[in-house]
């Protein structure tokens, strides 16, 4: 490794543990970390979905899962849900699995299960030749071609060694050689972009490089994604690794510095919230609350939410959200009198930025 490499890897790892850092300083650590890191699995879900073409929003994602069709008009919503699904099964079968090709198959299987691509053999190695390059593109014209069949199964044999073997590569090191490996192998029909990314995220889990999965680069790598797939292609022409590596490393940078800011504004935010509803609301202070720490989790709510959450009636609740919205924490989405729903909107706007 050559010396920005080496300094880039520093670098990385001071961030990676002053992101971790950050996470062990919030009060009620384990519970609020987990509970804001589903809103960092949506957002890479849609930045890694759009890196591939896909154009819904995190806003459209937050209005599938409370009932809303989307508001942009965009029909794309239900492959970031699936890969929200694909992510959030990975992560729970990494308990009683280790990260291999069979884990890669069944996340790919959720990843294209009953959208576009769900006619690509899902969860299933490619028993063709494939290629990338421009939409309408043939393998004469291609700007990348992957393995035949025979030499792509033997590389994944290769690849599934190198994720197994104890070596003393470090972990960031090995997983960005492990991205692009799996990225020239293109062993799927469909999906390899994401997967590729999945596999990021899953490793990193798996070597318990954070306590907590906060670390996601699909926003770097999406705001660089020209550069992205150049340094890829770099590698399968001449063997340039050290300028992918470079590149990678710092996304990770970048990735780990954003996401400790973040959790420190969010900290400030329920902070500030919390003082909201506790000089503002008085008896219904208690159950207010409740309704905020649940904003982290689903920052989309509706009377009828609220009314179950706390086993309340809908007048209550809906005395409760016109707390809410009095003071600032809530906004109405639907311009509705009836079946309204609030957006959380200065938890999500931290995501959109």
């Amino acid at each position: 490794m050559d010396e920005e490499i080496i300094r880039l890897l520093s670098l990385a790892d001071q961030n990676i543990g002053r992101l971790d850092g950050v996470c062990y300083a919030v009060p009620d650590t384990e519970l609020f970390i987990k509970t804001i890191a589903k809103m960092y699995v949506r957002k890479e879900a849609v930045d890694s979905s759009q890196i591939e073409g896909t154009r819904a929003s995190l806003i459209d994602e937050l209005e599938l899962e409370a009932g809303l069709p989307a508001s942009s008009g965009s029909t794309d919503a239900d492959e970031i849900r699936n890969y929200i699904e694909a992510m959030n099964y990975g992560l729970k079968r990494l308990e009683e699995l280790p990260l291999c090709l069979r884990l890669l198959r069944e996340i790919h299987e959720k990843l294209l299960s009953g959208v576009r691509g769900h006619n690509r053999s899902p969860g299933q190695f490619r028993k063709s030749q494939n290629w990338i390059g421009p939409p309408g593109s043939a393998i004469n014209t291609a700007t990348y071609i992957p393995p035949p069949v025979p030499q792509m199964n033997e590389a994944l044999d290769a690849l599934e060694k190198f994720l197994h073997k104890a070596d003393s590569i470090p972990v960031l090191i090995k997983i960005g050689l492990l991205h692009a490996q799996f990225e020239m192998i293109h062993p799927f029909l469909d999906g390899n972009g994401r997967i590729g990314r999945l596999l990021i995220t899953l490793y990193l889990c798996q070597q318990k490089i954070l306590s907590q999965p906060l670390l996601y680069l699909s926003k770097v790598l999406s705001q660089s994604r020209q550069e992205y797939s150049g340094l890829l292609s770099q590698i399968s022409k001449n063997g340039d690794w050290e300028q992918w590596l470079k590149f990678y490393l710092r996304a990770v940078v970048i990735a780990a510095e954003d996401a400790a800011a973040k959790i420190k504004e969010i900290v400030l935010l329920r902070n500030r919230h919390r003082q909201l509803i506790i000089d503002g609301t008085q008896s219904r202070a208690k159950s207010a609350l409740v309704v905020l720490e649940s904003l982290f989790s689903q920052p989309l709510v509706s009377f009828g939410k609220v009314a179950e959450l706390l086993d309340v009636s809908n007048q209550t609740a809906n005395n409760l959200l016109n707390d809410f919205v009095e003071m600032g924490i809530l906004v109405e989405q639907t311009g509705k009198k009836r079946n309204r729903v609030y957006m959380y909107k200065d938890y999500v706007q931290m995501f959109m930025n």
